[in-house]
């Protein structure tokens, strides 16, 4: 019964061919989860997928979540009630909702009810209390945090590094931990794992993913970069979109500036600085949300 929620796909991988890589002996590949499925990409199925078996498992109908207006993980959630034919509840950070906002669109397109709060109020968002007067409002719904990341998230993480050819690193973007967690659950303690994060002041996350994971706690074989956070959450230079439209036109890699273009951008310095030994296979997750796109050229940004 549970296997109602699953994806009967698995997203290929692609090889990136440079000089740049040729003249240091590195091989970098790229998991391209943005091509897992059209309406629930990337990690956002991989955090989603237990989550949807243990909503089933504790006998609610329905989601509720919270996100920012432009949130890859609203629009996941709203994709994931479309194909399942699950009730979503978005929690928006407000204090109105913008109607003509492409992520927020895409959601009432897959009926996902909207419910725009004060900024204050959205800060409630980890509280106990807040959480048990939302259960009591919507009491048939499974409640998931922002971003997707918790004990539930981290098995399809997981899996996701399992399923991967050898490699040497395994790289990916964090924003909330998660599926940094979940892959270094997933892989094996020779693997060297690589976090970046795209957010302003993120070393609180270092605990985050050990709460997450058993083996972050205990081993040593990966650590969160701090420093390529280009500006704060939601933010980039000029240098970073242009890093992204570059590697679209030359290896035909889609990507935003926000989580995987951030990411791209990071291993590529750290490969010109010689982070990584030669013979070196790198592996780096595009966790999806071109979705993002769209929200940036309608604010203006691209």
């Amino acid at each position: 019964m549970f296997n109602l929620f699953n994806i009967e796909k698995e997203s290929p991988i692609q090889q990136i061919d440079s000089d740049c890589l040729k003249k240091r002996n590195i091989r970098l590949s790229v998991k391209r989860d943005d091509l897992l499925h059209p309406l629930i990409s990337g990690n956002k199925w991989r955090k989603l997928k237990y989550n949807l078996q243990q909503m089933q498992k504790s006998n609610k109908t329905q989601l509720l979540t919270f996100g920012g207006a432009f949130s890859n993980h609203i629009h996941a959630c709203a994709g994931a009630g479309k194909l399942f034919n699950i009730k979503t509840h978005g929690i928006i950070r407000g204090p109105h909702l913008d109607n003509q906002n492409p992520t927020l669109q895409f959601a009432k397109e897959c009926e996902m009810n909207l419910h725009a709060v004060t900024r204050l109020e959205y800060k409630q968002r980890y509280d106990p209390d807040y959480l048990k007067e939302l259960q009591t409002r919507f009491p048939d719904a499974f409640i998931i945090p922002e971003g997707g990341s918790n004990e539930f998230a981290i098995p399809g993480c997981a899996q996701l590094a399992q399923c991967l050819p050898e490699h040497d690193y395994l790289v990916c973007p964090t924003g909330s931990g998660g599926t940094l967690a979940g892959l270094i659950e997933g892989s094996h303690e020779e693997t060297q794992l690589l976090g970046i994060a795209v957010l302003k002041q993120a070393e609180y996350l270092n605990k985050e993913i050990a709460a997450l994971s058993k083996k972050a706690a205990q081993q040593s074989n990966w650590q969160l970069l701090t420093q390529f956070h280009d500006g704060g959450y939601g933010k980039f230079t000029s240098k970073l979109w242009q890093f992204c439209q570059t590697m679209n036109q030359q290896h035909n890699l889609p990507l935003e500036p926000i989580y995987s273009g951030k990411m791209m951008y990071a291993l590529w310095q750290l490969i010109e600085q010689d982070y990584f030994a030669p013979g070196s296979h790198i592996m780096a997750i595009h966790t999806g949300g071109l979705q993002g796109l769209n929200g940036l050229k309608y604010r203006g940004l691209i």
